[in-house]
């Protein structure tokens, strides 16, 4: 009855393997592998040496086979239990063996007992994750720029998890969700692969809904042109779920690369908006003209003129005051944009008219009524008359010279008060 028991309690080997066999996301010949070598270390910590034994895996069936080859020896001449049998012992198998010949016995693992058992699983386990990790790397490693579905798992206040058509995890951080996009559990949600972190073999595929490459992979789906190769996107700027801008090239001068994405009555940017939560897109000519390329980021405002300080990457625009506010934009969002766009720093002017060009007052003579710190403030950030403040953006003013809007607005209108004396 208590040998039953005992019986009972070890782990059932050919369920531990079975447990293992349908793994889908290795070959055979790796799992095959694999499991030999696991009952093999396992074979060299009890008997000292596994160079000895025969192991046949068929994951297949699911099961296994373990031999054990040992030479024959005279009674009382064994010097290694594990290599070397004594006759007697030898007969007790097959009675016609002989001093010198091989005995091959089959072993039973489960008479090992537990600790051997469990040592083998741990040792199984353990081997196979670490493949499944490396199978999981290699196959998001070289996707990473590409659109993926995944169904949402569960949703965290930092990150939302995923999982792929073959369960694996995907995860959608916070900073790479746009802002008003709601997630539900069993939803399916698309994102583009952002990267593939590794550490300590353990694969983390990183998704992103606010990157450019969703965007312009999105593109490529709904524009044949850019998928053919005759259309080419030069650069995208995003502020996700708000507004974007894209810079086309058309290859061939028969077709007019803006039209070809937005389509008619915007019917190819549709679906775009709508996956991006409604985010405005602003599709322009690329040019390597850069100039032109500064004037056709800022649209819809139209620039009088510029000046460009390509070494700073700086440049200076010029526009008629009712110009200024469409050129910068709700929240400098469209000014902002177009400095990501082109790669400058974009500063915007009013124009001034010929008449009041004229007359003019430097800001330190305004010292006894506005602070100097105030003054120098203003003066860093290029603007060194009381014109030039006054056909500056409040916005600029606020931003760059790092000063409240109280400030600027007390400053503006003690320059303002001087020019209507």
């Amino acid at each position: 009855m208590a040998a039953r028991k005992v019986e009972e309690e070890r782990p059932n080997m050919i369920e531990t393997f079975k447990e293992f066999k349908d793994t889908k996301s290795i070959d055979r010949t790796t799992l095959v592998s694999v499991l030999e070598e696991s009952f093999r270390n396992v074979l060299a910590k009890i008997f000292g040496s596994d160079e000895n034994f025969d192991v046949i895996v068929n994951p297949d069936k699911g099961d296994f086979e373990i031999y054990r080859n040992r030479v024959v020896v005279a009674d009382g001449e064994v010097q290694d239990e594990n290599k070397e049998i004594a006759l007697k012992e030898a007969r007790k198998i097959e009675q016609d063996y002989e001093v010198g010949e091989d005995v091959s016995e089959k072993v039973d693992f489960n008479k090992f007992g537990r600790r051997a058992i469990l040592n083998l699983r741990q040792t199984l386990a353990s081997k196979i994750l670490e493949l499944e990790h490396d199978s999981l790397y290699n196959k998001y490693k070289d996707r990473v720029g590409q659109i993926i579905s995944g169904e949402v798992y569960q949703t965290w206040k930092r990150e939302v998890l995923l999982v792929d058509d073959e369960n694996n995890e995907l995860i959608l951080p916070k900073g790479e969700q746009i802002p008003r996009d709601q997630y539900r559990k069993g939803e399916t949600v698309r994102a583009v692969i952002l990267r593939v972190d590794n550490e300590n073999n353990n694969p983390k595929i990183i998704l992103s809904r606010t990157a450019p490459e969703f965007l312009e992979r999105l593109l490529e789906a709904e524009v044949p042109e850019i998928n053919d190769g005759l259309i080419a996107i030069r650069k995208i700027a995003r502020m996700p779920g708000e507004r974007a801008k894209i810079a086309v090239e058309s290859f061939d001068e028969r077709i007019d690369p803006v039209g070809a994405c937005v389509g008619v009555r915007g019917s190819r940017v549709h679906g775009i908006v709508r996956e991006l939560c409604n985010e405005n897109l602003d599709v322009i000519n690329w040019t390597a003209n850069t100039k032109l390329f500064i004037q056709r980021a800022l649209s819809p405002a139209k620039v009088s003129s510029l000046t460009v300080d390509e070494e700073n990457k700086k440049a200076e625009v010029y526009l008629q005051p009712e110009e200024v506010s469409l050129a910068i934009g709700r929240g400098g969002m469209n000014i902002k944009l177009a400095s990501m766009l082109t790669g400058y720093t974009i500063d915007v002017f009013r124009e001034l008219d010929e008449q009041n060009a004229e007359e003019d007052i430097y800001l330190d003579e305004f010292s006894d009524e506005i602070d100097q710190w105030v003054i120098d403030a203003i003066k860093g950030i290029g603007l060194d008359t009381a014109r030039q403040v006054l056909n500056a953006p409040r916005e600029m003013l606020i931003e760059k010279a790092d000063l409240e809007e109280e400030t600027v607005d007390n400053v503006l209108n003690i320059l303002k008060a001087e020019f209507e004396q």
